[in-house]
């Protein structure tokens, strides 16, 4: 999962980028509203975190900008201005949520994930599943089969991913842009270090494989049988 952050504050934008980072997701961060405007229009992200008082564009026009150009990406605003008006004004403007300043990490953490459940299907479940493989989005835990497996965050996000995408073909450049948020180098391995290690983890000792390699083209989460 690929999140925005939006703030100009560099001690709370290291602080949120970090925890966002060690629970598994890829964070961008933007310290001006026009440079958040730019990089929310111009990329996909799962979730957007902007502040309001932001140097060039404030988050209320910025969010009234996006919203204009036809993103409907979710967002939540996180302020300091707390007062009912602020709130309102900006749920008005386009936000899917608003906390306020200063706030708890673990609050933040769950309402993003509540913001990607929920977006484009009220229903979605909090876990995926395909074949015998378990992957629980809240609780981040994976099972296959009975068996319980521990997977690093990368590697859970990176799982999450060609789960959600299974029996499609994801490209070495989808899975750095969605898992590690910088661009793509067509010199490094690291896409396929971390795919050899998950397959370790996913695959070792069952004799249906579900991670395939698809030469020339990327990576797919597959049945064997399929």
């Amino acid at each position: 999962m690929r999140l925005l952050l939006v703030e100009d504050d560099e001690k709370i934008a290291r602080f949120v980028e970090k925890g966002l980072k060690a629970s598994g997701f890829a964070v961008d961060v933007a310290g001006t509203g026009p440079d958040g405007l730019d990089m929310a229009i111009g990329a996909d992200f799962d979730t957007l975190i902007i502040d309001i008082m932001l140097p060039g564009m404030d988050g209320f026009a910025l969010i009234e900008k996006l919203r204009a150009s036809g993103k409907n990406t979710p967002i939540i605003v996180l302020s300091a201005r707390g007062r009912v008006g602020d709130r309102v004004k900006g749920l008005e403007a386009g936000a899917d949520d608003y906390l306020t300043k200063p706030f708890s990490f673990s609050e933040l953490l769950a309402r993003v994930q509540a913001l990607i459940r929920r977006a484009g299907n009220s229903t979605e479940p909090v876990s995926l599943s395909y074949a015998d493989l378990s992957v629980d989005i809240v609780k981040r835990q994976v099972r296959r089969g009975d068996t319980f497996i521990e997977l690093q965050p990368l590697e859970f996000s990176l799982l999450e991913y060609l789960v959600r995408n299974r029996e499609r073909v994801v490209s070495k450049t989808m899975i750095m842009e969605h898992v590690w948020n910088y661009n793509f180098d067509p010199m490094t391995n690291v896409v396929e270090a971390r795919i050899c290690r998950l397959r370790d983890k996913i695959d070792k000792g069952y004799s249906s494989k579900l991670i395939h390699t698809v030469r020339g083209a990327g990576y797919v989460l597959k049945a064997e049988d399929a």
